[in-house]
């Protein structure tokens, strides 16, 4: 009698200790998901934390192979069950799924779920995301759920641990933010100066230079040898800063979570209203992500810094294998063809050439008092 309560204390214990040995938010939710599958002996487990936009900004799941994810298609929206749990902010213990009212049936490819048992992850009154159990591996008697009240109480634990355990992990990524913002304010000073005195120093020798053509033309030549020399060095430089300052998050979090996140940052930052809307994104070849990253913080800075925009909505969709991103304001907009011609590109030329770069199109819609809107399409991998 007394083996089993202390297994069972032993292994929400092992759950909780491996929840606090993450920071990230995405090792956090793996660890979550797989935890509460364990622990309650279910076929699966899933995670998801909820956007603005009646999707979900990360949705985890344990049991499901990559090939079956991969088949079942993009993330899940906010409904049925799923939007039941998060909105009425109530547990849900179901003898079979399917047979609910709320049920909206799911792709062909996705396993099926029979007893289900589901709660509310809540920070305070705000439900920051929904954990749910299906297929309880035990012997099922006609009309009764595998998952028992004793089953909801150990999830409702496992639940009041994990929003704990994500709200540290969201508060040591914004901490980080914070960090990376700073190392790139520092680095952008050391950049300034460094390629400042070289072309200083290249202005002054290529002037000696011209100074010497007539009187002394080997000296000149010398001061030239020094000026393409000095040029070499300035571009090992600006190389060597532009490697720094490639974002680290683009590489560990992918394309989606990296702008949603400078989004958010922007968001605060600002007056503006910043929004971002990711929908059924998979990942693209990472030259495809660096360039789409680039475009849409050349825009954004557009947007924010020239444009006297008050909304700024920047969204990515899947588009056949690969996908398009669109940066739109409602700011004083401009002439596109007025600003080629004055010569003045507020970036486009580089936006272009990183679009055409990674075997991408970039378009862009504006007119005086019509806002902007930036577009840009890759074709994936």
């Amino acid at each position: 009698m007394s083996q089993g309560p202390r297994s069972g204390l032993a292994a929400v214990s092992s759950a909780l200790l491996a929840m606090s040995r993450h920071l990230e938010v995405r090792d956090v939710l793996k660890t979550i998901v797989a935890s509460a599958r364990e622990l309650l002996d279910a076929e699966y487990a899933a995670l998801g934390v909820p956007d603005d936009h009646g999707g979900f900004a990360q949705f985890v799941v344990d049991g499901v192979s990559d090939a079956q994810w991969k088949a079942i298609g993009p993330l899940p929206r906010q409904h049925g069950i799923l939007a039941a749990m998060l909105h009425e902010a109530t547990p849900e213990r179901l003898v079979d799924v399917r047979k609910d009212p709320r049920f909206e049936g799911w792709p062909s490819a996705h396993p099926d779920l029979i007893d289900f048992l589901g709660l509310p992850i809540r920070d305070g009154d705000e439900v920051i995301g929904a954990l749910f159990l299906a297929n309880k591996r035990c012997p099922k008697p006609e009309g009764s759920c595998g998952f028992t009240e004793e089953d909801e109480a150990l999830l409702s634990i496992l639940a009041q641990h994990a929003a704990i355990a994500l709200t540290n992990a969201r508060l040591y990524e914004r901490s980080r933010e914070l960090t990376i913002v700073e190392e790139r304010s520092r680095l952008a000073h050391e950049l300034h100066d460094a390629v400042s005195q070289k072309l200083f120093s290249l202005r002054l020798t290529a002037q000696a230079a011209a100074a010497l053509v007539d009187r002394d033309p080997s000296r000149a030549k010398d001061e030239l040898q020094q000026v393409a020399a000095l040029a070499a060095e300035a571009a090992d430089e600006l190389r060597a800063a532009v490697v720094e300052l490639r974002p680290a998050g683009l590489d560990e979090d992918g394309l989606v979570a990296t702008l949603r996140t400078q989004v958010h940052v922007l968001d605060r930052a600002h007056s503006a209203r910043v929004t971002f809307a990711g929908r059924g994104v998979r990942a693209l070849p990472a030259a495809q992500e660096e360039a789409m990253l680039r475009v849409a913080q050349e825009a954004l800075h557009n947007a924010l810094r020239h444009a006297e925009a008050e909304q700024v909505d920047v969204t990515l969709d899947r588009h056949g294998g690969g996908a398009v991103l669109r940066v739109t304001d409602d700011g004083v907009g401009f002439d596109p063809q007025a600003i080629r011609r004055a010569g003045r590109h507020l970036g486009l030329v580089s936006m272009r050439d990183r679009a055409s770069g990674v075997g991408g199109t970039l378009t862009v819609e504006s007119a005086p008092g019509k806002g902007t809107t930036i577009e840009m399409e890759v074709p994936g991998g």
